[in-house]
């Protein structure tokens, strides 16, 4: 029903995963196998939600929750809602297979009107209590309540801008559920929780289990975690990291790092992210700490994992881990080295399993044939390969060019969850903002579309991007090359790449034993 990170789970962590979806088995495994630093929490099963989201609430269910608060609240010596010393919580989806940014997420959860003087005192930072407040309540106004308010984009300046935002916000909600309830931490966690299990059967995760063959019954876990915060100033950030290259499976980390912000941030593509270097730069210790536990990860999963981690004012704390998603290019890399490696138990067999994909694809990767031709911009090289096709902008014109029999390459700021439907019928992914770990960039890798993020110079209008000199129009065509990150106006051709691993596979695939 619901299961603390210290369980005594028995299994394979695909086993576990089942009872209480991957990231809750990953909590499980980090705290109860690994030591890692892991903020406490819980899991409500994957079961049980399916039952909440039935409205099946039993006095069974009220208790044990209330028991699982109070363990929570014995281990971390806080207490949600109080006015004194207030526990604060993230709530968080978590299918046993990974639906990367599909379902919601809240965090802040236990910030309230009652519980914001208290923590203004215990951290003396005004603006971190009062940003992470502004962060739960768009969370909650977005996924609980599903209201996309044109406030929530809204830019403040200065205490009394974000003050007053605030307000505007109290009141949206207030205006919902009542004064009283804005102030009831445990209801409002309550609300969380039904927001994220109601959100598996949402339009985009209905529409990402579709393009990827998911069943529809597939479902969710919800987990419960003590906040640890990344906005409490120059000492404190969050990133999101790969423990080998997701384009070509090289052995090297590589992810995305913001400085003073909470995790969201990284994931949601329209802030400015840093190269994960910059975080070993201004971090060392933490960064050395870091790659420790990749390679802890890596041995567990017997796989390249992509994690998620915060710092708070100089601790590293891990949040999630799970096998990444990768290239079909960089699959077959990291296949042959693993089966290779004396590390890894995975023998020729196993490495054959895990690649399919790659064995059945015509080309691995691809290059350009286009002489001279001089790109207009160039952003990072999410996923790799050539696309080209007819420039949408939005992903209802991608579904209608596509219904049409074009190939089309969809351009945007950022991607988001909303724009699955059209992600799923492009052949490429532009966008002007984002990393390496943004929506765009992870689900284009799981699809192994092509995807350029971060471009720079890209200025929208109404009907067109104006890169440079140059503006592109709905319909002109338009090619990215997600190896190199580069954009050009055309059709650029391309051919397959050598691809050494895929090579070795294949001789592999052909022998008679493969242990």
């Amino acid at each position: 029903m619901i299961f603390h990170f210290d369980h005594p789970h028995s299994g394979t962590i695909a086993e576990v995963s089942d009872v209480v979806g991957g990231k809750g088995a990953s909590l499980w495994a980090m705290t109860s196998k690994l030591g890692l630093p892991t903020p406490p929490g819980f899991t409500i099963g994957v079961n049980t939600c399916a039952m909440l989201g039935k409205s099946q609430v039993t006095e069974n269910f009220t208790a044990t929750m209330d028991n699982a608060i109070a363990r929570l609240e014995k281990k971390t010596g806080k207490q949600l809602g109080c006015p004194e010393n207030p526990l604060l919580l993230a709530v968080r989806s978590g299918a046993s297979v990974s639906m990367p940014g599909m379902m919601e997420t809240i965090l802040n959860v236990g910030a309230t009107p009652l519980t914001l003087p208290a923590l203004q005192d215990i951290t003396g930072d005004y603006f971190f209590v009062q940003d992470s407040y502004r962060r739960f309540l768009e969370g909650f106004c977005k996924s609980t309540l599903n209201i996309d308010h044109p406030m929530f984009n809204a830019q403040t300046t200065g205490q009394a801008g974000l003050a007053d935002h605030i307000k505007d916000l109290e009141t949206v909600v207030s205006e919902r559920i009542g004064g009283e309830q804005l102030c009831d931490a445990r209801y409002l966690l309550n609300e969380c929780i039904y927001a994220v299990i109601r959100s598996s059967s949402s339009a985009t995760a209905q529409a990402y289990r579709k393009k990827t063959g998911l069943p529809e019954s597939l479902g969710t876990a919800v987990t419960v975690q003590a906040m640890v915060f990344g906005n409490t100033g120059a000492g404190s950030g969050t990133g999101v990291v790969f423990s080998r290259d997701p384009n070509s499976g090289k052995k090297e980390i590589c992810g995305d790092w913001i400085s003073n912000a909470q995790g969201n941030d990284v994931v949601a593509g329209d802030s400015a992210t840093s190269d994960i270097s910059v975080f070993g730069a201004t971090h060392p210790s933490a960064y050395e700490e870091l790659k420790l536990h990749l390679e802890q990860l890596e041995i567990f999963y017997q796989d390249m994992v992509d994690v998620e981690f915060t710092v708070d004012q100089g601790k590293l704390w891990i949040l999630q881990a799970r096998a990444g998603k990768r290239t079909v290019r960089a699959a077959s890399r990291i296949a042959v080295e693993l089966a290779n490696s004396e590390r890894f138990e995975l023998n020729k067999k196993d490495a054959l399993a895990t690649i399919t994909q790659s064995l059945s694809a015509e080309k691995s990767s691809t290059k350009i044939l286009a002489g001279e031709r001089k790109p207009l911009t160039t952003g990072i090289g999410a996923s790799a390969g050539i696309a080209s096709g007819f420039a949408v902008f939005t992903s209802e014109d991608a579904i209608e060019a596509a219904e049409d029999g074009k190939e089309v390459v969809l351009i945007r700021q950022e991607t988001s969850p909303a724009d699955v439907h059209g992600m799923a019928v492009a052949t490429g992914i532009l966008t002007s903002l984002g990393g390496l770990m943004s929506h765009a960039a992870v689900v284009a890798r799981d699809w192994n579309l092509p995807a350029v993020v971060g471009a720079a110079g890209m200025q929208f209008t109404a009907d067109a991007v104006v890169i440079g000199t140059a503006k592109i129009q709905r319909g002109d065509i338009i090619s990215i090359d997600g190896n190199t990150g580069e954009v050009f106006v055309g059709e650029m051709l391309s051919t397959a790449d050598d691809d050494p691993y895929l090579e070795r596979l294949k001789a592999w695939a052909e022998e008679k034993d493969t242990d």
